[in-house]
């Protein structure tokens, strides 16, 4: 048992990116939120004592090596308090070795701003350690100096814990076999174990997330097997794409309507080069899923494929349209996948391929818009009466999930995180009914959240504020959850990544959630309604 009145330091851990580029960068943020956190703690009588130093040389003081952070908890007494803080995106694996053996009381802190996403990466370091059985608290807050943040960290450090409330999440009910939705979902279950799927993997590990990496016995038994691939083997293939092929792919989408925020400084600007090297990618990734017959793709291209060529973004947003431009075999004698969308899970975050195999297959079989995507749980504010989340993505999303690509644009990506720059397809998710889902691993099976929301359609100076206080260049959702407070979805959600898939109306919505409720009940995956009963 902690008590405040104790002398024991607080140790205080950041970890950080890999990519020091990044890290200089989000430097001053990390810094003032360690500063508001480290004033709440000594107010209520702790004092706080940083696990490591800052990096002159390098120009920061994060945790930015798994080697570095196995290092720094050799000199963190084993039962002593730990709270890792996050103002950035964070690379879980830096800290995990650490945390896994660590005996004492663990909380993750992250600042409510979305100008970094560290929001993001204390999610991700959260759903790492539940799939590793680690306990932990975790708590958020502008800058600490609210009441109920304050109380949560005297709370943490008088017991070792801090509980959130979690009153609106349901488990599944038993189903009634006769409703037709059911019935689909089971059916369209069964058909999977029979038939069996296959993920095309290039390359595992993306960006440090342990929780996006599932075993092959969890997936195996949901009839989903791997194909694993290297994105080297990606690489050599886009060199076999003729530049007439991504000519034409351009040509196609400058028709369609998405706009090419196009420069001529390689270093700062898309470039149409940089968008035609993309599109070899695009057509180097359908023919290799077509090569081995896959039902979903996952490219990893953080680390590695971004120090050859342009980011992969703008192929994933193609892959996971219906409409896209068309690609043949090399021989030119069939169209690949031809009006159909391969779903693509970004980041190789297997925990979205599972959903999204699941919903491409159940909105098809209800007619529906198979596109679907998953973006980060960024940030939010209240707007008017309602708390608006704004759910953003690194680099794309299915054109019809803007209105189409006359409604979507493609703009540089950072040079912060992508030297070699590449285009984005960007833009505002357009108003509607959405399902919004999560699977994840827990107690050592895979689990599904599932709930229901509303895609918002806000004013434009609201959109251009909340895209200048993120990242302008990716697509941003505007999102309200059914029945689902700001602190009720940080406290369960599992993941840094959100799935959403679009329904016509309220009422479909409801319908293609209970048969996607239907569908991994009868795959023995875990199933918690959020919000809605």
């Amino acid at each position: 048992m902690l008590t405040e009145t104790t002398s024991e330091p607080v140790y205080l851990v950041a970890n950080g990116d890999l990519r020091q580029s990044a890290n200089v960068l989000c430097w001053p943020a990390q810094r003032a939120l360690e500063e508001h956190l480290t004033r709440a703690l000594e107010l209520i009588g702790r004092p706080v004592r940083r696990a490591h130093e800052l990096d002159a040389a390098k120009g920061h003081g994060f945790i930015d090596s798994q080697r570095r952070g196995i290092d720094v908890f050799r000199s963190i007494p084993a039962e002593a308090p730990v709270i890792v803080a996050e103002a950035v995106w964070q690379y879980s694996h830096h800290v995990l070795g650490g945390l896994r053996t660590h005996r004492g009381p663990i909380l993750l802190v992250a600042n409510w701003s979305g100008t970094y996403p560290g929001l993001v990466g204390m999610l991700n370091l959260g759903a790492s350690l539940t799939k590793a059985d680690v306990r932990y608290s975790s708590l958020w807050s502008v800058d600490f100096t609210d009441d109920w943040a304050v109380e949560g960290l005297r709370t943490w450090l008088e017991t070792g814990v801090l509980h959130h409330p979690l009153d609106h999440v349901h488990d599944l009910p038993p189903l009634d076999g006769a409703d037709a939705d059911v019935a689909l979902g089971r059916e369209l279950a069964n058909a999977l174990l029979r038939d069996k799927a296959i993920i095309g993997v290039f390359d595992e590990g993306c960006m440090g997330m342990s929780n996006a990496i599932v075993e092959d016995e969890l997936l195996n038994a949901i009839g989903i097997y791997k194909e694993r691939l290297s994105q080297s083997a990606l690489y050599a293939e886009m060199r076999n794409v003729r530049d007439e092929e991504a000519g034409a792919a351009m040509a196609w989408l400058d028709t369609a309507g998405l706009a090419f925020d196009l420069g001529t400084d390689e270093r700062e600007e898309l470039t149409q080069a940089q968008v035609l090297t993309q599109l070899k990618m695009y057509v180097a990734a359908v023919r290799i899923a077509d090569d081995f017959g896959l039902d979903a793709v996952g490219i990893q291209y953080q680390q590695g494929l971004k120090d050859l060529t342009p980011a992969s973004d703008l192929v994933e947003g193609l892959l996971n349209n219906v409409e896209r431009p068309p690609v043949t075999s090399r021989d030119g004698a069939r169209v690949l996948y031809d009006d159909e969308a391969i779903p693509h899970f970004n980041e190789v975050d297997e925990c979205a391929a599972i959903d999204a195999l699941a919903t491409n297959r159940i909105w098809k079989a209800l007619g529906l818009d198979p596109a679907t995507t998953l973006h980060d749980v960024r940030w939010g504010e209240d707007f008017g009466d309602e708390f608006v989340w704004t759910f953003m993505i690194s680099g794309s999303v299915p054109a019809s999930h803007n209105g189409g690509y006359a409604h979507s644009y493609s703009k540089r990506q950072p040079p912060m995180f992508f030297p070699l720059g590449g285009g984005t397809l960007s833009g505002v998710s357009k108003a509607g009914e959405i399902v919004w889902s999560r699977v994840y691993i827990e107690d050592g099976a895979l689990q599904i959240d599932l709930g229901r929301g509303r895609a918002l359609d806000l004013p434009l100076e609201e959109t251009r504020r909340r895209l200048e206080l993120t990242t302008p260049q990716w697509p941003i959702m505007h999102a309200v959850l059914h029945g689902v407070s700001r602190d009720q979805l940080m406290a369960k959600h599992k993941a840094n990544h959100l799935q959403v898939a679009y329904a016509t109306d309220a009422t479909t919505a409801d319908r293609a959630l209970l048969a996607k409720a239907a569908f991994f009940d009868a795959l023995g995956v875990g199933v918690r309604l959020c919000g809605v009963r």
